[in-house]
C-alpha cells in the first residue's frame, strides 16, 4: 500500500474506537505491521474514488494475507460505457495501477489515467476493534485534476475525490455496506460524504463523515436499503455496476462485492439537502 498513513497499533489498555480529525498534510509511512495478530492475517488497501460530472472512476491496491490485488473502473456517463479490470496474485504486481499519496495512474487495456490528488479538507482517521484485533482507516477528501484517456479519446478531469486507506487484522467474517460521493447543497457549498455500516460504525467515534466545504462532521448511525438504492434519507440511482466474486488460496479467502456507480438525491444524514450528487454504493462480504 506504500505510504498509506501512520497506523499506531493500540496498546491493550487503549480505549477504542478512537477518531481523529485534522487538516490535510504530509502523510508518514505506516512502517511494518505484523503479518498476523490475534490469529488473524493482516489486510490493507488503498481505494481512490473520483466523482466527475462526465466520468466516475475508481482504482485500488489490496493485499490480504500477502495476496495482492489491483483494480480500476471507469464509468463514462456520456457514452454509457463501463470499462474495468481486476488483477489478482502475481498479475497484480506490475505497474498497471499506481497509487502514491498524491496521484492516481493507470495504464491498462486502452485506458490511461493521470490524475493529481490535492487535499480538499479535513482528514478523518479512526481505529476500532474488529473481533479480537484492531483495524484502522483514514479518509481523505481530495480534488482530482488531470486527464483520462480511453481508446485514444482524452478527457480533462477536475472533480472531487476520496482517498480511503485501511489496514488491520479483521475478523474471519467481515461484512459492510458503504457509500461515498460528492455534490453541492442548494446554497452551492461543496459536499462530500463517507457512510458505512458493518465496520468502524460505533454510535460515536465512527468513520461516518459529511464534509461541508471541506470541514468534517461525524454523522450518526445509518441504515442501508437492501436494494442499495439509498442509505438513511439519501436516495441513490444506479447507472452502472461493478461486481465480483473471488475464491483464492484454495478457497481459504473469499470475497464478494457489488459497487454501483450513480447519482444521489434527497438529503444526507443531518438533513443537508444534496444537489448534483454523484458517487458509489458498495456491499462487501468477505471470509478472510
Amino acid at each position: 500500500m506504500g505510504q498509506s498513513g501512520a497506523m499506531r497499533i493500540p496498546a491493550p489498555g487503549d480505549a477504542l474506537p478512537r477518531r481523529k480529525t485534522g487538516r490535510a498534510g504530509p502523510h508518514a509511512p505506516s512502517g511494518r505491521l505484523p503479518l498476523v495478530r490475534a490469529g488473524r492475517p493482516l489486510k490493507r488497501w488503498r481505494y481512490v474514488g473520483v466523482f466527475g460530472a462526465d466520468l466516475l472512476l475508481c482504482a485500488g491496491r489490496v493485499r490480504v494475507a500477502g495476496v495482492p490485488q489491483v483494480f480500476w473502473a471507469v464509468w463514462d456517463r456520456r457514452a454509457g460505457v463501463l470499462r474495468e479490470r481486476t488483477r489478482v496474485g502475481p498479475a497484480a504486481l506490475g505497474r498497471a495501477v499506481l497509487l502514491p499519496d498524491d496521484a492516481l495512474r493507470v495504464r491498462d487495456r486502452g485506458v490511461r489515467i493521470d490524475l493529481a490528488l490535492a487535499p480538499a479538507g479535513d482528514v478523518v482517521e479512526v481505529t476500532s476493534r474488529h473481533g479480537a484485533a484492531p483495524v484502522w482507516t483514514r479518509k481523505r477528501p481530495a480534488t482530482a485534476r488531470g486527464t483520462v484517456m480511453v481508446d485514444g479519446l482524452t478527457m480533462t478531469i477536475d472533480a472531487p475525490a476520496l482517498v480511503d486507506d485501511s489496514a488491520g487484522w479483521h475478523a474471519r467474517r467481515t461484512a459492510w455496506d458503504w457509500c461515498a460521493g460528492a455534490g453541492r447543497d442548494p446554497d452551492g457549498r461543496r459536499l462530500q460524504w463517507n457512510l458505512v455500516s458493518g465496520i468502524h460504525d460505533a454510535p460515536v467515534r465512527s468513520e461516518r463523515t459529511v464534509w461541508v466545504d471541506g470541514v468534517a462532521q461525524e454523522a450518526g448511525p445509518v441504515r442501508f436499503s437492501s436494494a442499495l438504492d439509498g442509505v438513511g434519507p439519501l436516495r441513490f440511482h444506479t447507472e452502472a455496476e461493478r461486481g465480483r466474486r473471488d475464491r483464492i488460496v484454495f478457497g481459504l479467502l473469499e470475497s464478494a462485492y457489488r459497487q454501483p456507480f450513480g447519482a444521489f438525491s434527497a438529503a444526507l444524514p443531518g438533513g443537508i439537502a444534496v444537489a448534483d450528487g454523484l458517487g458509489v454504493m458498495e456491499r462487501h462480504r468477505a471470509r478472510w
